[in-house]
């Protein structure tokens, strides 16, 4: 390896690490489908919910790019503000279980003892539940809907993110610095919030995209089986629902688009939280 002579040192240069091209397409995959869940609204051709019994089960065309639906609905508008309730959903799951999970691993790190010993069987308890239960008993107690099943599993995913991020927390609570923090008179609220969290947070993030396809597969999964949003309303696991009758009779377009748009999607998001993961030594 060559180097560079400065002032009488010998320097070697920083070698340039290579191109991570599965992060750079996933990344870009996941703008934009945050994009077009912003704006699909407003650049949508056709109104989600307008009927036309004459243009039924069409397939691809130019006035309609990814067909028709049954009754007569542009599927691409359709998929368009599908986009915007299916990724709303997911962000509110992973931003509200981020948020508990993070608080409840911190506040065990710090706090030690029995303490720490008790969350860690409650959470292991709460591991054995299957989050899709839990969402379909809420919707069934609560009436189906999109805030049923979302707050229910923002609750059931918040142990995966206390898993993790316990590790860290732990760790960090050991580190000298924060004991200096300690003598100098820092409150443990201070020390936490402004210091452990902060070091904490690139493996919330990474962990945070990849629950992001988790929880849209599961929030889909409840709209599929009728407990989550209701018809008329575009959303991409209630799109895969309505149109499986379609593919009997040779119109396949519907729950072809949602379900790709799923895939897509789910693919992209856990690969880039997988090269984030790995770039921040997260284990899964």
């Amino acid at each position: 390896m060559a180097t560079i002579a400065m002032n009488g040192a010998t320097v070697a240069p920083t070698e340039r690490r290579p191109k991570d091209w599965l992060l750079i397409i996933s990344s870009v995959v996941c703008a934009l489908v945050a994009l077009l869940a912003a704006v699909g609204a407003f650049i949508a051709p056709h109104s989600p919910n307008q009927t036309d019994v004459l243009a039924a089960s069409l397939g691809p065309s130019g006035q309609h790019w990814f067909g028709t639906d049954g009754i007569g609905r542009d599927i691409f508008s359709r998929v368009l503000y599908g986009a915007r309730i299916s990724c709303a959903a997911a962000g509110i799951i992973v931003l509200g279980s981020g948020c508990l999970g993070t608080a409840l691993a911190i506040f065990s790190a710090w706090s030690g003892g029995w303490v720490d010993r008790a969350l860690n069987r409650v959470l292991n308890v709460m591991f054995a539940v299957p989050g899709i239960l839990v969402a379909v008993l809420a919707s069934a107690v609560f009436g189906a809907g999109f805030w049923a099943p979302a707050l229910a599993l923002t609750i059931v995913y918040a142990p995966f993110y206390a898993r993790v991020v316990r590790s860290a927390a732990v760790r960090e609570c050991a580190m000298p610095y924060v004991e200096g923090l300690r003598l100098a008179g820092l409150s443990s609220w201070r020390i936490c919030t402004r210091h452990v969290l902060r070091n904490v947070l690139p493996m919330v993030l990474a962990q945070a995209t990849i629950a992001f396809g988790s929880a849209l597969v599961d929030f889909a999964a409840v709209s599929f089986i009728g407990l989550g949003v209701q018809p008329p309303t575009s959303e991409w696991g209630l799109m895969v629902a309505d149109g499986r009758a379609e593919i009997l009779s040779g119109a396949p377009q519907q729950s072809l688009a949602a379900g790709v748009c799923i895939v897509v999607t789910v693919v992209a998001f856990n690969v880039l939280g997988d090269r984030l993961s790995a770039r921040h030594g997260v284990q899964r």
